[in-house]
């Protein structure tokens, strides 16, 4: 699927996303499927094992996290495990801030459909309306092409933590050499997604967090969900382990601008959240509080297969059908942390986990488990009702 390594290095990028992980790291004949389960978890599902025992039984010792689970509107669990703060003693919980990566672009493709439906830009508008001027070779790039990766841009420019201002990530990533062709092909894009981030700015007059917060967080009650705005308690927001143990710091302590990450990372990952949150914004997709029903079946439209990966991609979203209906599911990492949320839109089943230790050098990686968790624990949310 194109990256050699299953995860990006801090000089390219946190925002890696773990669909690119699925697709390349999963063993042969099941790459890049978000989350099949199996015989087995799923027996062990109708024996009434507990989401909680389930856990228990799979996470490897040493990791740290949160995990959410419900079902429509109703919470079936939630609940730590491991450490947000190793030196503090500080366990992790429903409470604890993560940065969620890649996730961060649901957020983005949702903003632009918000601003469509508002009828401040359409999907099929060009680039060049908000960005100009465009030159040649990305003249004909679509909204629609940057939500779905296919404008033919690179992945990256450069470090997440490299102080660029917004006109000089447009500057960079209109000048950059094009991958393919506009429309042609699937390419994996976070600085796609920072344009995305751009034009919201452009087309709203207001800056890409403070949007998110007052058209998307605020009215379904998400105060915990931003770059700099929610000001969270220090102490609530993860520490970040590596593959070794060490400590790399809360995600914030990382170099930013006043208003949050700088533009190779704003708009495509290093939003942080809470498990509550997640939860929020689930039940949000699943009414009109934030976008009415066809703005939302745009969001989930399969548009464009993915190579390598058993699914298409939607707007800020991979998609699959299943045995379960059709699931929708983005995920994210870096060197240190993963995130994955899956939702089943026929059942409302949602399951979303965060490490942050993810990779023990020699001992475990959780991308390896990522099928197993996802699925078990959206077999056993199902299994309580029946």
């Amino acid at each position: 699927m194109g990256l050699p390594r299953c995860r990006r290095t801090r000089t390219t990028a946190t925002a890696l996303v773990a669909l690119m992980m699925l697709g390349a790291c999963a063993e042969e004949g099941d790459a890049g499927r978000p989350a099949t389960g199996s015989a087995a978890a799923a027996s062990k599902a109708r024996d009434g094992e507990s989401v909680a025992d389930f856990l228990h039984r799979v996470l490897p010792a040493g990791t740290g996290g949160t995990v959410i689970a419900a079902r429509g509107d109703e919470l079936a669990y939630c609940g730590g495990f491991g450490a947000a703060d190793r030196a503090l003693g500080t366990p992790a919980s429903c409470r604890t801030v993560y940065d969620v990566m890649s996730i961060t672009k649901q957020f983005t493709a949702a903003a632009i459909l918000k601003l469509e439906v508002m009828g401040r830009l359409r999907v099929s508008d060009r680039i060049s309306r908000f960005l100009g001027p465009v030159p040649e070779s990305k003249r004909d790039i679509t909204i629609d092409q940057l939500l779905t990766h296919t404008s033919g841009l690179v992945e990256a420019l450069g470090d997440d933590y490299q102080p660029v201002s917004r006109d000089e990530l447009v500057r960079q990533a209109l000048a950059s050499k094009p991958r393919s062709a506009p429309g042609e092909e699937f390419h994996y894009s976070n600085t796609g997604y920072s344009l995305l981030a751009a034009i919201v700015e452009e087309a709203s007059g207001e800056g890409y967090e403070p949007f998110l917060a007052r058209h998307l967080f605020t009215p379904v009650g998400m105060k915990h969900t931003g770059y700099v705005l929610p000001r969270w308690p220090r102490n609530l927001i993860a520490v970040e382990y590596d593959s070794e143990g060490r400590s790399q710091g809360r995600p914030v302590d990382h170099p930013w601008a006043a208003d949050g990450p700088y533009w190779h990372l704003r708009g495509n990952g290093g939003m942080l959240s809470t498990a509550g949150d997640m939860l929020r914004w689930h039940r949000a997709l699943s009414g009109d509080e934030v976008l009415p029903e066809q703005a939302r079946q745009k969001l989930f439209a399969p548009r464009v297969r993915v190579p390598g990966l058993d699914g298409s991609y939607g707007y800020g979203w991979a998609v699959r059908e299943t045995p379960d209906g059709r699931t929708v599911w983005h995920n994210g990492g870096n060197d240190w942390s993963l995130a994955y949320l899956t939702r089943s839109l026929r059942d409302g089943v949602l399951a979303f986990w965060v490490s942050n230790h993810a990779y023990q050098d020699g001992k475990w990686n959780l991308e390896d488990q990522a099928e197993e968790l996802t699925q078990g624990i959206a077999d056993r949310v199902r299994a309580e009702d029946r």
